[in-house]
């Protein structure tokens, strides 16, 4: 090629690489500056996270035992576990975090309820909060199981209420919109209701339970239970501050099947300052179950009567003395309690001006509302003042166990008067003792007279 021609080309080549360099240096020049300006306006953009997939995995379960006995309140604790994941996360510049995750259970609520089984639950649906991943918590319910359930395997619906966040989308660099969903899921929590032994009473009978002393309670109890007791043993108990105190509070049966029953009798004292009313008695067995452990069964409280206590009242008329005579004084004691005295006798307690070497008097067997007559000899000083007196007496007796009791203080009034005899009136009239003085020295003079004819 001509020299010339080349050079000549090479020149046009050369202005237009550069007229095109030009032009996109322009171009990129633009472009920088954009970014600037938007760097400048926004400052530096950070990094977001988005997760694609992922929501809550919830599952419930009973939280410690699930074993009871009927006839219980027991609390029943349902433990709910979330073991979700986020899947696919992304995180880059532009993207606005969000508030909740995929797989948080927002607003969790719990619900027990009894299905087809006899449980009673007390407690309303628990509001739990939100539940992360990963994160576990528990409910507490009241579960009222009734005395007559069947042991056996029972099945409670727990249902869970929550909401998730499903989807998000973003709109722009600020604004995102969000998508909830609401879930319902219900599990089977088994309960196990062991067989066990529940003592009822049948029928009971007292005698001689009365305030301040010793008597018997006799019962028949039933096993209304599923288990098969062995070496049973019925057990009496006070019941707080009842004033019915057991004595012989145990009795051996022995074998006591489901739907056994047996009868024992037992002791008791009653505090002296207990009312003629009904008190209560706790009643349970102590038995080995079907696992060979010696456990105790409910207690069944009843309630048994208590009658009056013996009560000694003098139902005669006073008793009178004067000032230097000793006579015998009668009263008549009354039994007025709710039981038989057997063996009573009577002791008064001398004060001054009394006194006496015979204050004791038998009554023997007194049965309420009968009568009994006491004598007693008494001596009053020749100083004693006239007035009432007031002398205290306590019947001392035995009760039907032949146990010695003493009785509450009965008053026996006295009264010491004047001696209104013919003989005390004659000595205090002037004229009478005037003409006695006469006949008297009349007497002495007739006598002297004839020992002096002789």
């Amino acid at each position: 090629m001509n020299p010339d021609i080349k050079r000549s080309c090479q020149n046009t080549t050369r202005s237009r690489r550069y007229r095109f360099c030009q032009g996109n240096s322009q171009f990129w020049f633009v472009i920088l500056v954009s970014i600037a300006f938007l760097f400048i306006i926004t400052g530096p953009a950070s990094a977001g996270e988005k997760y694609m997939a992922g929501e809550p995995v919830l599952s419930a379960s009973v939280a410690g035992t699930n074993e009871f006995s009927p006839g219980q309140d027991v609390q029943l604790a349902v433990s709910v576990e979330n073991t979700g994941v986020n899947e696919f996360k992304f995180s880059y510049s532009g993207i606005v975090d969000r508030d909740d995750l995929p797989n948080t259970a927002k607003f969790l609520t719990v619900t027990l309820e009894n299905g087809t089984t006899p449980f009673i639950v007390k407690t309303d649906p628990q509001k739990l909060g939100d539940l992360k991943a990963s994160s576990k918590v528990t409910g507490i319910f009241t579960v009222r199981i009734p005395s007559d359930t069947p042991s056996g395997t029972y099945s409670l619906p727990v249902n869970l209420n929550y909401t998730y966040l499903y989807d998000a989308w973003q709109y722009g660099t600020d604004t995102i919109q969000y998508d909830y969903k609401e879930k319902n899921l219900t599990f089977q929590l088994p309960v196990n209701i062991k067989p066990d032994v529940r003592v009822s009473v049948v029928s009971s009978n007292v005698s001689q339970l009365n305030a301040g002393l010793e008597g018997t309670i006799t019962l028949t109890v039933k096993n209304i239970g599923h288990d098969n007791a062995k070496k049973a043993v019925i057990i009496i108990g006070r019941n707080g501050g009842s004033p019915v105190t057991p004595t012989q509070s145990s009795a051996y049966i022995g074998d006591f099947p489901a739907g056994g029953t047996a009868t024992c009798v037992f002791k008791a004292t009653v505090d002296k300052n207990a009312e003629a009313q009904t008190y209560p008695l706790d009643v349970y067995a102590r038995y080995e179950n079907y696992e060979g452990d010696f456990v105790n069964s409910d207690t069944e409280t009843i309630g048994v009567p208590v009658g009056d206590k013996i009560k000694f009242t003098i139902v005669s008329d006073d008793a009178n003395l004067s000032p230097g005579q000793k006579g015998v004084i009668t009263a008549l004691y009354r039994n007025s309690g709710g039981a038989t005295a057997y063996n009573a006798q009577v002791r008064i307690s001398m004060v001054d001006p009394f006194t006496s070497n015979d204050d004791t008097s038998y009554l023997g067997d007194i049965a309420p509302g009968e009568t009994k007559k006491a004598s007693f000899l008494v001596a009053v000083d020749r100083a004693a003042t006239l007035k009432p007196y007031g002398i205290d007496s306590e019947v001392r007796y035995r009760d039907a166990f032949d146990n010695t009791i003493i009785s509450d203080p009965v008053k026996l009034d006295l009264n010491v008067t004047e001696d209104k005899g013919p003989v005390a009136t004659l000595l205090k009239n002037p004229v009478a003792l005037a003409v006695i003085a006469a006949i008297i020295i009349a007497i002495g003079y007739i006598i002297h007279r004839k020992k002096a004819n002789r």
